[in-house]
């Protein structure tokens, strides 16, 4: 569903997949590729949220703004399943584990990965390319070129699998 809320109507007619039973609702931008799996929840009423190129917002991920604040999520980034996104910024190329929480304020720099699981916590400010894991999360390390490469396969297979789903989805729907 993608609702306007307010004056605010989500702008993401380059999309590279939506599903049925995603959430996309108020002032919610989106560039080229990005894509939002099944039952996906970006919610732009108290904030604006701001997506790059080929986010994965991945299935059962929320995404919200505190009043005041911008969620920024940067291009070539990919949103684990069941992550929660409150109010941070996450630049280019990082990786959000599955079920990890990224609060308000937060910065996750470039190319950095945060472990399924991981609480990150309200301002915690992470440089490019940390491997962050635990509750509280802290920097345990640099990402590896292995992780890089992972990083990089990540969000290329959704930009692929949305491009299968559309053809999937369309044939679904002129089916039924």
């Amino acid at each position: 569903m993608i609702i306007r809320y307010k004056d605010k109507f989500p702008q993401i007619e380059k999309a590279g997949f939506v599903a049925d039973n995603a959430t996309i609702i108020g002032d919610v931008v989106c560039k080229e590729g990005t894509s939002f799996w099944f039952n996906a929840v970006v919610r732009g009423d108290d904030g604006p949220i701001r997506l790059g190129e080929n986010v994965a917002v991945e299935d059962f991920v929320m995404i919200h703004a505190s009043p005041g604040l911008v969620t920024e999520i940067g291009d070539k980034v990919t949103l684990g399943h069941g992550a929660i996104i409150h109010s941070p910024v996450i630049e280019e190329g990082a990786l959000i584990g599955m079920g990890a929480i990224v609060m308000d304020r937060a910065k996750i720099g470039k190319y950095s990965l945060v472990a399924a699981g991981s609480l990150v916590t309200e301002g915690s400010v992470f440089p490019e390319r940390s491997l962050i894991m635990g509750s509280p999360a802290k920097r345990v390390g640099e990402v590896s070129k292995d992780h890089l490469a992972y990083l990089e396969y990540a969000y290329k297979t959704y930009v692929d699998l949305a491009d299968e789903y559309k053809e999937i989805m369309k044939e679904y729907h002129e089916e039924n």
